[in-house]
C-alpha cells in the first residue's frame, strides 16, 4: 500500500506542477485568436511528452514493484530514489546513459529553460525543472518547446492585428 501512495504522491507533484506552469502563463496557455487549438508542431511535442510519461510510469511501478520492500520509503532502501540512482550507474553503459541523463536534466533543462523561458517573456520558467522531477525529463523539455511553439503563435496573430 505504501508503495502505491508514493507513487501517487508523485503522480499528484507532476500534475501539480503542470497544472502551476498553465496558471503561471495563462495567456500563453490561452487558445488562439486563429486557427486549430494546437497546431501540428504543438501536437508532436506533446505526443513525444506523454509517450515518454507512459513508457517511463510503466517502468518506474516496475522498478518500485520489483525493487521495494514495502516500508513506503521514498528516499533511501530498495525501490527509492537513491536506489534508483544507484541502479543508474551499475554498470559501464548504465552508467554512460545515466550521466548523460543526469547532466541533461539537471544542468542543461534548467540552464536552458529559465534562460530561454525569460527571453520568451515565460512567467516561472524554473518549473519545467521542477515538472522534470515528477514527469520525465523528455516529458518536460516537450512542454517547454510546445509552450514556446503556442506563444511564438499568439505573438504572430497579434502582429497580424491592425494596430
Amino acid at each position: 500500500m505504501a508503495r502505491v501512495f508514493s507513487l501517487l504522491a508523485h503522480g499528484l507533484l507532476g500534475l501539480t506542477v503542470i497544472g502551476a506552469i498553465v496558471v503561471s502563463n495563462c495567456a500563453v496557455f490561452a487558445r488562439p485568436t486563429e486557427g486549430p487549438r494546437f497546431s501540428m508542431l504543438e501536437c508532436a511535442y506533446y505526443c513525444v511528452g506523454i509517450a515518454s510519461i507512459v513508457l517511463g510510469w510503466y517502468f518506474n511501478i516496475c522498478f518500485v514493484r520489483d525493487y521495494s520492500s514495502g516500508d513506503g520509503n521514498p528516499i533511501w532502501g530498495p525501490g527509492s530514489w537513491s536506489d534508483y540512482i544507484r541502479l543508474l550507474f551499475t554498470n559501464p553503459a548504465a552508467s554512460s546513459a545515466g550521466q548523460d541523463y543526469t547532466i541533461a536534466n539537471v544542468v542543461l533543462l534548467p540552464m536552458f529553460s529559465i534562460v530561454d523561458g525569460y527571453r520568451h517573456g515565460v512567467r516561472r520558467p524554473w518549473l519545467y525543472f521542477v515538472c522534470s522531477l515528477f514527469t520525465s525529463f523528455t516529458f518536460a523539455f516537450a512542454f517547454y518547446f510546445a509552450t514556446i511553439e503556442r506563444q511564438r503563435r499568439h505573438r504572430r496573430l497579434s502582429a497580424q492585428v491592425p494596430g
